[in-house]
């Protein structure tokens, strides 16, 4: 047996570039669109292109969503572990949910609405 690569070696490594090119095409992206949503009600639907700062209400005080230079994040929540807040920018297609707070951030087209197994 020969030591290099053969035609059908090539090949395959070409289909295999080919497969993660479309994957990639497939994964979600930031379409603009930004919800916020407060105990489970549109609270506020804007453009994540322009730069503003959304002061939410909620049971326990307020939360800020910052909307930067096309990324959003939760900039501060009076929730007491500030999980939202540690997940930091989001990227296209995420969510961050303030529980204690029935705050939630969707930035984009969700990749899913939920996995069942």
């Amino acid at each position: 047996m020969s030591a290099g690569l053969r035609v059908g070696d090539y090949g395959v490594a070409l289909l295999g570039l080919a497969l993660i090119g479309v994957l990639a095409l497939q994964r979600p992206t930031g379409d603009g669109r930004l919800v916020v949503r407060q105990a489970g009600q549109v609270f506020k639907a804007v453009d994540a292109r322009l730069n503003q700062e959304i002061r939410v209400p909620g049971p326990l005080g307020i939360t800020v969503v910052e909307v930067r230079d096309g990324r959003v994040r939760v900039a501060s929540d009076p929730s007491p572990r500030q999980l939202c807040v540690r997940q930091g920018w989001l990227g296209a297609g995420e969510a961050a949910l303030c529980l204690p707070n029935r705050v939630s951030v969707e930035w984009g087209r969700l990749a899913y609405d939920s996995l069942g197994y």
